[in-house]
């Protein structure tokens, strides 16, 4: 259980509760993730739901000559405890997160990994039970493809329907219905002792529930 006490208080609701409150906010979609869903450990069944601060990887195209190289070792060992992976990429054939990587993402104490592109080794990630969110699922590897530019930087969905910034920090929910990303406004309140029940209802006044 995770000591974050805006973590334990999202875990009460969905992600349907938070898109709400956000979208009598105004932010347009309610800050849902379009094309991601739940793979792993069931494909759309079952009751799992991630929260946690989003662990940021920025992935270009190696053609991208422009763009830094990540320094160092590989990012799966800079996870910290808690943490949503986020993982950004070009929507390119290739999966960019495998089976291997859910082994260390689990072994430091990561919540769960969302993909904005393919991944691959579906049976591994399901046979350790992890919760892994994505577009879709894919057998090559990245290597010839894709590459790992960054962590822990702002990162673009990729997605043609919406303009949407993951920030290092920011909260991730996600569940069967989705993944959304806890607004700024409402971490706020949070911050200030307001429990999620009562910023919600600040929040979503005349927002009605279908």
């Amino acid at each position: 259980m995770s000591s974050d006490p805006i973590v334990q208080q999202l875990q009460n609701f969905t992600t349907c509760d938070v898109s709400d409150a956000l979208l009598k906010l105004k932010h347009r979609h309610g800050d849902f993730f379009s094309g991601i869903s739940i793979w792993s450990p069931e494909r759309q069944a079952g009751n799992t739901k991630v929260v946690g601060k989003a662990y940021t990887v920025q992935c270009v195209l190696n053609s991208d000559t422009e763009a830094p190289k990540l320094e160092g070792g590989h990012y799966i060992d800079a996870v910290p405890r808690d943490s949503v992976i986020f993982i950004s990429s070009h929507k390119a054939l290739n999966a960019i997160y495998g089976g291997l990587m859910t082994h260390r993402a689990r072994a430091s104490g990561a919540v769960g990994t969302i993909v904005d592109g393919r991944i691959r080794d579906l049976a591994e990630h399901r046979e350790q039970k992890y919760p892994v969110f994505a577009c879709d699922v894919g057998t090559a590897s990245p290597y010839e493809v894709v590459r790992v530019s960054a962590i822990n930087v702002p990162v673009q969905l990729q997605s043609p329907d919406q303009d949407a910034t993951i920030n290092p920090g920011d909260y991730l929910i996600g569940d069967l219905d989705g993944v959304v990303e806890a607004d700024i406004k409402v971490a706020e309140d949070l911050d200030r002792g307001v429990s999620f029940g009562e910023a919600s209802k600040k929040h979503r006044a005349g927002v009605k529930k279908p």
